[in-house]
Parts: C-alpha cells; sequence; structure tokens
C-alpha cells in the first residue's frame, strides 16, 4: 500500500523530477507533485510524494527530513488527509 509524504521548507527552483530523483533512493517513489500558485505559477514551497509502501515511507522521514536541498532543510513528514473546505467566498 502506498503511503503520501508531505515535504515542506522546499526551494523554490524545486522540480517534481527534482523530488522524483531524490526520494528514489528510499525506494519506488509513485508520483511526486510540487504544489504551485495558480496566479504566478511559482512553486508554494511544498510538495507531496507517494512512496509504494510504508516501509519506504518511513525510510524516507529518516533519511531526508531536516536535509539540505537547494539551500533549504526539508521538513519530511507523512501527509495528513486534506480537510474539507467550507464556506466558498461566503462570509457566514
Amino acid at each position: 500500500m502506498s503511503k503520501k509524504l508531505y515535504i515542506g521548507n522546499l526551494s523554490y527552483s524545486t522540480t517534481d523530477q527534482t523530488l522524483v530523483d531524490t526520494f528514489s533512493q528510499c525506494g519506488t517513489v509513485e508520483s511526486a507533485k510540487v504544489i504551485m500558485d495558480r496566479e504566478t505559477g511559482r512553486s508554494k514551497g511544498f510538495a507531496f510524494v507517494e512512496m509504494s509502501s510504508a516501509s519506504e515511507a518511513q525510510a524516507s522521514i529518516a533519511k531526508f527530513n531536516g536535509t539540505d536541498m537547494g539551500g533549504r532543510a526539508m521538513n519530511v513528514s507523512e501527509a495528513k488527509p486534506q480537510a474539507p473546505r467550507t464556506g466558498f467566498g461566503s462570509r457566514y
């Protein structure tokens, strides 16, 4: 079963392929997606990486949490489920 990781504090120059290349050192990367700002097209500084197993995800956390990538120390942790959004455009 695959496991999704949250990668924070990324350099704005980090790409999806950079993440695949880096995290594949710990196993099979199912997907890697740097989150981009819709308006500017620039990275928001965080991403999600999906590893093929929970043990590979744990190995990635142990190996990469706090390590330098592009001049910034990455924060690597298990991704939490997305909270439901409410009140689109409403003040109440």
